[in-house]
C-alpha cells in the first residue's frame, strides 16, 4: 500500500476542444506561398489545391487564407468539397478535378468548374446545360500524358475537338495534365516527355477550337524543378503545406499537431504491462507514462507505437510505449517531469511530418490527410 501511495498519479479534467488541435501557422503559409510565387513569372497564375480537407489542414480555413493571399484559383477533388467552400464564403474560382457526372446540377449552382477527362462526362454535362439553357459554361480538359489515371488519350482528341466545335454549351477554360514523377531526377526524361506530349496535344486542341485556354501541367515539384514549363498557370499542392522536392530547400511546416497530457503515472514492474496486447514493458526501475488523447482514429498510425516514434514534450523527445489505441496512446516520459496539461507535439517543427513518414515508409501526404475533422483547426497568426 505504501508503494502505491508513493506513486505519482495525476489526473485532470480538460475541455474537449483542449484535448488536441492542429495549429495552422499563417506566417508559414505566407512564407511558402511567396517562395513558390517567387519562382513564377509575374503573369503566371497560381492555383492552390485544397482537396482532401486541404491535405488534412482544414479546407475552409486554408481556402480563406489563400483567398487573402490572392491566389488565382483553388482546386478540390470532389464536388462536395467545392460546395462546402462556397457555403463558407469562398469566392475564388474552383476547379473540381474529379467531377464525375452525378452532381452537375450542384456544380452549376455552386459556380464550380469541372475537370472533364472523357467524352462520356462531356456529353452528360452538355445535356444538363442544354436543359437549363446555359451556354459557355467553363470546363477544364484533362489530358492523359502518361499518368494513366484520368484524361483524354491522344487517340481520343479528334472525337473531343469535333464535339467541342459543335457545342455552344461549354467553353474550355483550361487544358491540363498531371506529372507522374516530377520530384524524381531519375525520371526526368519521362517527365520531359510528358510535358512535350501535353504541349503538342494542347496545341492540337487549340488549333481545332479556335481560341486559347490556359495551359497547366506543373505540380509543386514541377514548379521547383521544371520552372521553364510553367505555361499559364501552375498547381501548388504539397509545397504550400511545407514539403519541398529539393533537399536544400527548407520550407516552413504550416501544420503542427498538438495535444495535452491527460494523465501521468509512475509504474513499477509489478504493475504488469502497458496497453493492448501487453506490448508496453516497464523498466526495472519503473517507468513514467503519459496518456495523450490521440490515436489511430486521429491519424496516428499504429506502426508508430511500441517506441518506433517519439514526440516532443517539454524540450524532450518521448517515445511511444505500447500499442497505439483508437483514441489514445501512451508515452514514456521518464525523467521529463511531465504533468497533466503539458503540451505534446506529434508533428510540426520537431518531429517533422517527413520524419514520421520515413518511419512508416510512406509520404507526408498520407499522414496529413489522415488527420480527421474531429481535431480542431486553429489558425495562428
Amino acid at each position: 500500500m505504501k508503494r502505491r501511495a508513493d506513486r505519482h498519479i495525476f489526473q485532470t479534467m480538460l475541455k474537449e476542444n483542449d484535448f488536441s488541435r492542429l495549429e495552422l501557422r499563417l506566417g508559414a503559409c505566407r512564407d511558402n506561398y511567396r517562395y513558390f510565387r517567387g519562382l513564377l513569372e509575374p503573369t503566371t497564375k497560381l492555383l492552390v489545391l485544397v482537396k482532401a480537407n486541404a491535405y488534412g489542414h482544414g479546407a475552409v480555413e486554408f481556402a480563406a487564407m489563400m483567398q487573402k493571399e490572392r491566389a488565382d484559383y483553388l482546386a478540390v477533388a470532389y464536388p462536395i468539397e467545392g460546395m462546402e467552400l462556397r457555403r463558407s464564403g469562398i469566392s475564388l474560382p474552383i476547379l473540381v478535378l474529379t467531377a464525375g457526372t452525378d452532381y452537375y446540377n450542384e456544380i452549376i449552382d455552386s459556380r464550380l468548374e469541372p475537370g472533364i477527362p472523357n467524352i462520356y462526362s462531356l456529353r452528360i454535362l452538355c445535356d444538363t446545360l442544354e436543359k437549363r439553357g446555359i451556354t459557355d459554361f467553363p470546363i477544364h480538359i484533362k489530358l492523359d500524358t502518361g499518368m494513366h489515371r484520368l484524361g483524354f488519350m491522344t487517340s481520343e482528341l479528334q472525337e473531343l475537338t469535333d464535339f467541342l466545335k459543335d457545342c455552344k454549351y461549354v467553353r474550355v477554360k483550361s487544358i491540363y495534365s498531371h506529372l507522374a514523377a516530377a520530384e524524381d531526377p531519375e525520371s526526368d526524361d519521362f517527365t520531359l516527355g510528358q510535358i512535350k506530349m501535353f504541349e503538342a496535344n494542347a496545341e492540337r486542341i487549340i488549333s481545332e477550337i479556335g481560341y486559347r485556354p490556359m495551359l497547366h501541367i506543373l505540380n509543386s515539384a514541377g514548379i521547383e524543378r521544371f520552372p521553364a514549363y510553367q505555361h499559364d498557370m501552375v498547381r501548388l499542392g504539397i509545397g504550400i503545406y511545407g514539403i519541398s522536392a529539393l533537399r536544400d530547400v527548407k520550407l516552413s511546416p504550416v501544420a503542427s499537431l498538438k495535444c495535452k497530457v491527460l494523465q501521468v503515472k509512475h509504474l513499477l514492474p509489478s504493475d504488469g504491462t502497458i496497453g493492448y496486447g501487453r506490448h508496453g514493458q516497464i523498466a526495472p526501475e519503473g517507468t513514467d507514462i503519459a496518456t495523450i488523447p490521440v490515436g489511430y482514429a486521429d491519424g496516428i498510425d499504429r506502426h508508430l507505437g511500441c517506441g518506433r516514434a517519439s514526440f516532443s514534450l517539454n524540450g524532450h523527445r518521448v517515445p511511444t510505449i505500447g500499442n497505439i489505441c483508437m483514441d489514445m496512446c501512451m508515452l514514456d516520459v521518464t525523467g521529463t517531469n511531465a504533468k497533466p496539461g503539458d503540451t505534446v507535439t506529434i508533428f510540426g517543427e520537431d518531429p517533422t511530418v517527413s520524419e514520421l513518414a520515413d518511419i512508416l515508409g510512406t509520404i507526408p501526404y498520407e499522414i496529413m490527410t489522415s488527420i480527421p475533422r474531429r481535431i480542431d483547426r486553429e489558425i495562428i497568426k
